[in-house]
């Protein structure tokens, strides 16, 4: 951290309270003083520029697979052996590979995780959200994040997989023990050794269920993901298993931290609250304008796979480079007015879910949640209102989300 103070634009910086509680203003002041900064304490670029952010991810001289080989291989070398297992998983799921294994991965995933698997689920999405907050409406109060958006997202994400909700609270820890290893920032012994564990506990579940799956199939995205083929290659009990944790994990963390980092965005901007009530057509570009405005995603990373000139700076083969999301779609000479928060925007093709090959294969699902959620909140609780004058933010410096949110109505 004192090498932090010694660079007020390096990344470790992240992990100071005030910084995680707003991090916009200091996003510009990197993107404004060096858009594509050599963070010097932290060894790897940070890259700010919405421009730049969406050329890199399209571009394949920059590598997923050798951006998280990248991070991996920064452990301390006593730790990375003991880690290759959490590697081994994370390098065989789709969102850390490149082509052609990744090609595989996402055409299989496609077959799989289809529009019409999503779209089929939404009266349920809807029975979910009232059951949920019938539960809360007679106490006049709830935390939107423990009462509501975890519940939700965990029991959908895991009946759309098909995996047994009484496993629910087991598969939270695990997903978020998982997690706590991704990032640009920090290395932490013990999270590493719970992550370990978690992975073997989920693993071990996950093969019972696939015994179960092949002897009795049912009409689930696991068992889609057990059976699916391409030119007769199926997914190997590795990639079934890595790739069904992944999505877990993902599916459940990002759309959480979507509803409350939307529900606390309209609670601080009261008028763009009115005005969805008064017009609900507009909770599709509500979901969007969050996704761009405080996006449950702040940072992902790529490797140069060979030496690539980006702004004058000479990025070498190599060196991990950092997407600074939050600062990509906060971009001046992209979004008008970048820091209002507008729901009837018209520019919205922000990096929320990402761009390219990698652009993520669950935003259909995190967008239907989305909607269904605000828009249920809004109709049912009129006068719906924070219930605290102090939010504490989630650690991690890759994600973005809340602890809790007490709100009343």
């Amino acid at each position: 951290m004192s090498e932090a103070k010694n660079d007020p634009l390096s990344l470790a910086n992240m992990l100071r309270p005030e910084i995680r509680a707003d991090p916009y203003a200091w996003y510009a002041q990197i993107r404004g003083q060096d858009p594509v900064h050599w963070d010097e304490p932290m060894g790897f670029w940070a890259i700010t520029r919405y421009a730049d952010v969406s050329h890199i991810y399209r571009d394949a001289r920059f590598s997923r697979a050798m951006g998280f080989a990248g991070a991996f291989k920064r452990l301390p070398e006593a730790e990375q052996e003991r880690s290759q297992p959490l590697y081994a998983a994370f390098s065989q799921a789709m969102p850390y590979t490149d082509p052609p294994y990744h090609t595989r991965l996402r055409s299989l995933a496609n077959k799989a995780f289809t529009p019409r698997a999503v779209e089929r689920i939404r009266p349920h999405i809807q029975s979910l959200v009232d059951r949920l907050l019938d539960t809360v409406e007679p106490d006049g109060r709830m935390d939107v994040m423990g009462d509501f958006a975890n519940i939700l997202l965990a029991t959908v994400i895991m009946e759309l997989l098909g995996l047994p909700l009484s496993c629910r609270a087991d598969f939270k820890q695990w997903s978020d023990d998982l997690f706590a290893t991704l990032g640009v920032v920090r290395y932490d012994p013990q999270v590493m050794t719970q992550a370990l564990a978690s992975l073997d506990q989920a693993t071990a579940l996950l093969r019972d269920l696939y015994d179960q799956a092949r002897k009795e199939p049912k009409d689930d995205l696991f068992t889609a993901l057990a059976t699916v083929a391409e030119e007769g290659t199926r997914l190997s009990h590795a990639e079934l298993f890595a790739n069904t944790v992944i999505l877990l994990a993902a599916g459940h963390e990002t759309t959480t931290n979507l509803i409350g980092n939307d529900t606390l965005a309209l609670l601080r901007n009261p008028e763009q609250m009115q005005r969805l009530r008064q017009d609900p057509t507009l909770i599709e570009n509500a979901v969007e304008e969050v996704m761009r405005y405080d996006n449950p995603v702040q940072v992902t990373y790529r490797v140069a796979a060979e030496n690539v000139a980006l702004d004058g700076k000479e990025i070498q083969r190599g060196q991990i480079v950092n997407l600074l999301l939050g600062a990509a779609n906060r971009d001046p000479a992209q979004f008008a007015d970048p820091d209002h928060f507008d729901i009837t925007r018209a520019e919205l093709h922000h990096m929320g879910f990402g761009a390219g090959i990698h652009y993520c294969i669950g935003s259909p699902l995190a967008r239907l949640e989305g909607q269904i959620a605000f828009d249920t909140l809004l109709r049912r609780f009129p006068n719906l209102h924070l219930a605290t004058d102090t939010l504490e933010w989630q650690t991690h410096p890759t994600f973005r989300g809340l602890k809790s949110l007490p709100v009343a109505f």
